[in-house]
């Protein structure tokens, strides 16, 4: 970002190596991805060029040029270059440190050649900017909730921060003393509403278990605060597909973090179309968070230049774990010998 602040505004091309983190780390909205999303947006990423391992004296990750310039050529404007060189590389006659490869004048020939020449082949390959850009969308799936009141769970609400605040005071003296015996008494209130309302059943809908507290609280005389409440509520729950969904206050369903989901849907695809296509068909009930969605960019620089290689034939592996076991048990027979 600093250098690309010193271009000039009559057109400058830089060049910068980097390692292969900036390339990908971040997701959609992160300092790193809006660094790469406000570079290729604004057109300013001519290409990226991935040198051979083991270039440099004190490391031998993987390495990469970036090419940037603010006045590309009417061909090239929208686009990205993607040039692979990994292989484009001498051994050197001795090694320093982890530096063990050169660019011979040739490979650099070739590279500057790759570079010159925007059409697609094995080495280099021409993308959109947009190729590189995708939404980033969230996945929901209701919350279902089934309550049910239990000994061990009302032992667990007893550690509740807001069942413990009610027999807590600020005040000192006999003022605060009297404070917390008082909530003292509305926590024993509370835990023997409670052991009233234990049993077996188990209630899969919210509002009828929220109207049961309510009742039972209204004949205990008890006044359940809303943070008690919600506690209550969220101690007693478990999640479980057979319950009812829970509905906001508005009628629509609640979402369960549990179960939250995000997908990276490329830019030059429809996300409803995405949707329907890899989601719906394997969690029917789930929709998407429009309010979440954020766009990113990547550049997977090695998905683009990958080549499959085809495993071994079966035959061929057997053959030689048998060759492999017939020499081990050689070495273990002149060993026992």
């Amino acid at each position: 970002m600093h250098m690309i602040s010193k271009m000039k505004p009559e057109g400058s091309r830089l060049a910068i190596v980097f390692n292969g983190s900036p390339l990908f780390t971040g997701d959609a909205g992160s300092g790193e991805s809006e660094i790469r999303r406000w570079i290729i947006e604004s057109d300013w990423l001519e290409a990226i060029i991935a040198l051979p391992l083991d270039m440099f004296y004190n490391t031998g990750i993987a390495t990469y040029i970036w090419v940037l310039t603010n006045r590309k050529r009417k061909e090239r404007r929208g686009k990205v270059q993607l040039i692979n060189a990994i292989d484009l590389f001498v051994k050197m006659r001795k090694s320093l440190g982890n530096k063990r490869n050169e660019l011979s004048n040739g490979n650099i020939a070739e590279i500057v050649e790759l570079y010159g020449d925007v059409t697609k082949n094995g080495r280099s390959k021409l993308f959109d900017n947009s190729d590189f850009g995708y939404r980033q969308i969230t996945v929901e799936r209701p919350l279902r909730l089934a309550f049910q009141v239990t000994p061990d769970r009302i032992d667990a609400f007893k550690v509740e921060a807001a069942f413990q605040k009610l027999a807590t005071s600020k005040k000192k003296g006999k003022q605060g003393q009297q404070e917390i015996e008082e909530g003292q008494k509305i926590q024993a209130e509370i835990l023997a509403m409670l052991e009233g309302m234990a049993g077996p059943e188990v209630n899969l809908n919210r509002p009828d278990f929220e109207k049961g507290l309510e009742k039972a609280a209204a004949k205990a005389g008890v006044k359940l605060s809303a943070p008690v409440k919600k506690a209550i509520l969220s101690m007693m729950s478990d999640r479980d597909e057979a319950a009812e969904i829970c509905m906001d206050e508005d009628g629509n369903p609640e979402p369960d973090t549990e179960l939250r989901e995000y997908e990276n849907v490329p830019l030059k695809e429809d996300v409803q179309a995405y949707f329907e296509r890899e989601v719906k068909p394997h969690v029917g009930d789930a929709w998407i968070d429009e309010s979440k969605t954020k766009v990113g960019y990547a550049i997977p620089f090695n998905r683009h230049f990958y080549k499959y290689t085809p495993p071994r034939p079966l035959e061929d592996i057997k053959a030689e774990i048998k060759t492999i076991e017939r020499d081990i048990l050689q070495l273990l027979a002149e060993v026992a010998g």
